[in-house]
């Protein structure tokens, strides 16, 4: 049964909150919801440990069906790009795959179980896609690094070491790109985002977050955060905060949005489901 009853106010905007949201063929059910992300017809794909590894739904929650079964081992960070290609963290293989909406594989990078310290990759947890094609990854669970690639994949540079201090990190769990051009990076057991440009340098740190999880920048450039209080944190482009509210049971691991404003969280544990935050005015 969803629950709609709990209200939750982000800013200026209430919210009802939808859980679980999504509609699943009968005798199936969701396990292990990594991620999830929003296409340019806002379809709603929900990233799972288990095959298939990618579950569609429309708009309305109907079920639109289901992508990349058999590919995926692990799945963590998810990302939608400008021409709706879906890239997929496969992090304990050490490899991100990009597929086209039929589920062909059209770019890798990485090498399946060929962890590599200090580069591309050793257990990587996010992956950002840049307006131009270009691509950020958060190498964040045996590496402390962000690393960037052209859009056809050639390496450019990579920054970040392990510790606490401008451009350190311990475990980048989430990497995004703002309306600003910046690099938004959770560094989850620091407690804070880290702004980057587009080239690695270091602009400037958000703190006030517990373990910050993921990082979902909308149309109007405002930025969402989740992290493990749990609560889902709204800052302006400046990096003041305007709102929190807690609308899950536990951090919510992933987060995204569509066009008509509605915000989508993905819960692992105890209930492995999407909420869905749906503005009520």
């Amino acid at each position: 049964m969803v629950r709609t009853d709990l209200v939750v106010s982000l800013g200026e905007r209430d919210y009802a909150v939808e859980r679980p949201w999504g509609e699943l063929p009968s005798g199936m059910r969701l396990d292990g919801v990594s991620n999830v992300a929003v296409d340019s017809r806002d379809r709603v794909y929900v990233y799972q440990r288990a095959d298939p590894p990618l579950v569609i739904f429309n708009g309305d929650g109907s079920f639109a069906g289901s992508l990349a079964n058999g590919l995926i081992g692990d799945a963590h960070g998810l990302a939608i790009d400008r021409h709706d290609r879906i890239w997929l963290i496969d992090r304990d293989a050490h490899v991100i795959h990009a597929i086209d909406q039929s589920g062909n594989v059209v770019q890798s990078l990485g090498a399946r179980g060929k962890p590599r310290f200090q580069e591309p990759f050793n257990h990587p947890a996010g992956v950002a896609i840049a307006p131009d094609g270009e691509i950020y990854v958060a190498d964040g669970y045996g590496n402390s690094r962000v690393h960037h690639f052209a859009a056809d994949g050639m390496f450019l540079r990579s920054w970040g070491k392990p510790g606490g201090g401008d451009g350190e990190f311990t475990t980048p769990h989430a990497v995004a790109l703002d309306a600003r051009d910046r690099v938004l990076v959770a560094d989850r057991e620091n407690n804070r985002i880290q702004l980057f440009d587009r080239l690695g340098n270091f602009l400037e740190a958000w703190g006030d977050l517990y373990h910050p999880m993921d990082i979902y920048v909308d149309r109007a450039g405002m930025i969402y955060v989740t992290d493990q209080i749990p609560r889902l944190s709204l800052f302006s482009p400046d990096g003041l905060l305007v709102g929190r509210c807690r609308p899950v049971l536990t951090g919510a691991h992933g987060v995204s949005g569509d066009g008509q404003g509605n915000i989508y969280l993905s819960e692992m544990s105890p209930a492995s489901q999407v909420t869905r935050l749906s503005p009520l005015s």
